[in-house]
């Protein structure tokens, strides 16, 4: 399925193609809000495990105030995220690759495409998941939360990760409304896939410019998006 297919009239100068990872190529985005909810009850805060899903794919340091308050985030913020990270560390070993997501980078870089993968996850959780999609060998680059200030939303990690292999145009592939904010920040378009858990209205309104249900599916589709997204 695809949508949002107006968007991709005007050719687009593209040399890069920039990963998300969380929710796009491995299926953590679940793991990830029930770790937040429980980091979040050692310190006898409630929040729902919906609403905290509605956030997966902002970084840490965006995250706590956007489904809490600001105060919360002042009072608490850093204990909240090592809670998260001990949380989240205890079923890391319960995360698996999407089904293609090799084979999708592999299918990228084999067009001529720099791949670079642009997460605000910790350094030694991208690390894993990048043995996870055997893609240490495929990708030119990546990013992590340590490379900027700010996490998405904010443009920032896309911008690090585009300008981490000299790309003058990239289009990112993410799963979450808050990677399509991030980019279209940076003037990047994104193609999204469902694998997050978000519609695909919610990513269409947010401005993906096509949505594939599976990564299986983008990249069956994969020649026709290019060639409509490069001049």
């Amino acid at each position: 399925m695809t949508r949002g297919d107006d968007a991709l009239r005007t050719p687009l100068a593209v040399d890069t193609v920039l990963f998300d990872v969380d929710g796009t190529l491995v299926d953590t985005n679940y793991q990830h809000a029930l770790s937040w909810f429980r980091a979040f009850r050692r310190h006898d805060i409630t929040v729902p495990v919906w609403r905290i899903h509605r956030a997966i794919g902002m970084g840490g340091d965006q995250l706590i105030a956007s489904v809490t308050s600001d105060d919360v985030e002042a009072e608490h913020g850093e204990a909240l995220r090592e809670a998260w990270t001990e949380e989240f560390d205890e079923v890391i070993d319960e995360v698996k690759p999407f089904a293609s997501a090799h084979d999708l980078l592999v299918a990228v870089k084999q067009r001529g495409f720099q791949v670079v993968l642009a997460s605000s996850g910790k350094a030694e959780h991208v690390e894993r998941f990048l043995d996870l999609v055997d893609g240490a060998d495929v990708v030119d680059a990546w990013t992590s939360s340590d490379d900027v200030e700010n996490s998405k939303p904010e443009p920032d990690l896309v911008q690090t990760a585009l300008d981490r292999v000299g790309g003058t145009s990239g289009v990112m592939i993410g799963d979450s409304t808050w990677d399509i904010v991030a980019a279209t920040k940076a003037e990047v378009p994104t193609v999204a896939v469902r694998t997050g858990g978000f519609s695909a209205a919610e990513l269409t309104d947010a401005g993906a410019i096509a949505v594939y249900d599976s990564l299986t599916e983008l990249r069956d589709a994969l020649d026709g998006l290019l060639e409509r997204v490069t001049p």
